[in-house]
């Protein structure tokens, strides 16, 4: 069964029951936040890089290099045109995994149609000039199809797997949840595709009749988490709609609900398809009511904040206002603590830097880059 977060009891309640019985427990100092950058115009994605410094877009279509200190660089010039406005624009950047030799980065961002009026989510890869100012090689590697005229619901996280390929996940676009349903559209998919846009052979639909090659899973909402677990497997969360946001751990080929099952529903009130459950379909791991509205993720690896932490899933939000620690075991969560409520922030991106350190971006006209210090 999947975990609902408002059935956990968060560890200071436990604490309280012993201090109650008179056994003192000590608990871990909670990482101090430190801010290194505010005055981000509406910052999307946080991508670090091997030498400690890090890539940041903005949805109005800057993407910027930060010294390692978090102070802007430059601007990387060369950003493809974007569909500005609602919840898109330029959003999620990741560099590649050989990034120190090939300098190459990947992102994704609400495409413009010809008409001006459509858009679709598109992933693009570049490499970052010599300079340090511009993106050379710019290449779209792929666009979301069909185009629809809606501002809303692009999706757009990417994960690299270690065999190099891409997954990016792909909002249902709103009005038009049903396609999550159809295999004929790439509304509410995680597609996979080769760092070049081609398709890998060994995608769960290569070779069925009138379903397109790159779609890796479906039957999901509106994704803006997506990462590679510390076994390489791939995880991901969704927003729901009022209520239902989902913890999964995507596999080829499954089917993922939406909308005919959630745990939420429709805004204002009233049941969204069938249920909660349904033969054929994927449960989640996880899932919050209310919503926090989650956005960005990351395992921790690192030993820099003591066993309490690593091993643990993070995931922003931007209702919540918080950040949620998941405890993960043996692929299932365990537990969850709310933290950070006090910043009163929207949380927009999670990501562990090379340093080893926790990384938080918040949304906003004045985002901040704020480092979590043990």
């Amino acid at each position: 069964m999947p975990l609902r977060w408002s059935a956990l009891r968060p560890l200071s309640v436990f604490a309280g029951v012993c201090m109650a019985a008179g056994v003192a427990l000590a608990q871990p100092a909670l990482p101090k936040p430190e801010v290194l950058a505010s005055g981000l115009a509406n910052p999307w994605a946080l991508a670090p890089l091997p030498d400690q410094r890090w890539l940041v877009s903005e949805r109005a279509g800057k993407l910027w290099l930060l010294n390692a200190q978090g102070a802007k660089q430059a601007e990387l010039k060369g950003v493809p045109a974007v569909a500005f406005g609602g919840q898109g624009g330029l959003l999620d950047v990741v560099a590649d995994s050989q990034f120190a030799s090939n300098r190459r980065i990947y992102f994704c961002y609400s495409e413009p149609g010809q008409d001006k009026e459509t858009n679709s989510t598109a992933l693009a890869s570049a490499r970052i000039a010599a300079d340090e100012r511009q993106l050379e090689e710019v290449k779209r590697i792929f666009s979301q199809r069909p185009k629809v005229k809606s501002s809303a619901h692009f999706g757009c996280r990417i994960a690299q797997a270690r065999d190099g390929t891409l997954v990016l996940s792909l909002g249902d676009r709103y009005s038009y949840r049903n396609d999550a349903q159809k295999l004929d559209n790439h509304h509410g998919k995680l597609v996979r595709i080769a760092a070049n846009g081609s398709v890998p052979r060994d995608n769960p639909f290569v070779g069925k009749p009138d379903v397109l090659p790159e779609i890796y899973s479906y039957g999901h909402r509106n994704s803006q988490g997506l990462t590679m677990g510390p076994d390489g497997q791939l995880w991901q969360h969704e927003h729901g709609p009022q209520g239902g946001d989902e913890v999964n751990r995507p596999q080829p080929g499954k089917n993922y609900g939406w909308p005919v099952i959630t745990y939420g529903e429709e805004y204002g009130g009233g049941k969204i398809g069938e249920g909660a459950q349904k033969a054929g379909m994927e449960q989640p791991l996880h899932y919050w009511v209310p919503s926090i509205a989650p956005s960005g993720m990351a395992f921790i690896t690192s030993d820099r904040y003591g066993p309490g932490w690593k091993g643990s899933l993070l995931v922003g939000g931007l209702k919540s206002r918080s950040l949620a620690k998941l405890q993960v075991q043996d692929g299932r969560i365990t537990g969850e603590q709310r933290l950070y409520e006090s910043l009163g922030e929207r949380i927009r991106d999670v990501r562990q830097g090379v340093d080893g350190l926790v990384y938080l971006l918040t949304d906003g006209p004045d985002g901040k880059l704020i480092r979590l210090v043990p």
